[in-house]
């Protein structure tokens, strides 16, 4: 695909910090349920990565769900995001079980001494706003262990049917497989496995 055809399919904008209070609402926590969808994918002293985490809105119960002898890396491309995070976490006496992480605009770039050690990872409403896609499902492929979980989910009034199928199709030629697929609220939804 050009650099032109990318920018075509992929000229979403990301979502600015300075709105970050309206991902973070009683109102949203209600509709979307992170503690519900923590429990579906997480186990106790799981490590996980939640891409594009924003705000911590899904951070908070990943890290609630890890418990002690799991960790949580909350990624975001933006500083002003992962500030929030931190100042939520410490005040909830979870900042322990999570390390923020900024994230190149192009690459999520952890280390590699990263690589293989990561049970879950989590692309919520992002994927849309990520360049290349398909080097995310990449990086994301090397950073899971094998049989490691992805959930990826967009919003249909942001992410058409046509552009999400394309980003399955990408996921799984870097080695996804998609095991299930739902509407998570009325967004759509898969989880897929590594390997």
């Amino acid at each position: 695909m050009s650099s032109s055809e990318k920018l075509r399919h992929h000229h979403h904008v990301v979502f600015s910090a300075e709105k970050a209070g309206h991902l973070d609402t009683r109102f949203r926590r209600f509709l979307y349920r992170p503690d519900r969808l923590a429990e579906r994918f997480v186990k106790p002293g799981s490590n996980v990565i939640d891409f594009g985490c924003g705000p911590g809105f899904f951070t908070r119960e990943f890290a609630k769900r890890v418990g002690d002898s799991g960790h949580v890396f909350s990624v975001d491309l933006q500083e002003e995001m992962l500030r929030i995070v931190r100042e939520k976490m410490a005040a909830e006496d979870l900042l322990p079980r999570i390390t923020t992480y900024r994230c190149e605009p192009d690459s999520i770039n952890l280390s590699p001494d990263l690589m293989g050690t990561f049970d879950a990872a989590f692309t919520i409403f992002v994927v849309h706003e990520v360049p290349d896609p398909a080097t995310l499902f990449r990086e994301l492929a090397l950073l899971l262990k094998p049989g490691g979980t992805l959930f990826y989910t967009e919003p249909p009034f942001i992410v058409s049917g046509k552009e999400f199928r394309e980003n399955l199709t990408r996921a799984e030629e870097v080695g996804f497989r998609q095991v299930d697929r739902f509407l998570y609220f009325v967004n759509r939804a898969v989880v897929l496995r590594k390997g």
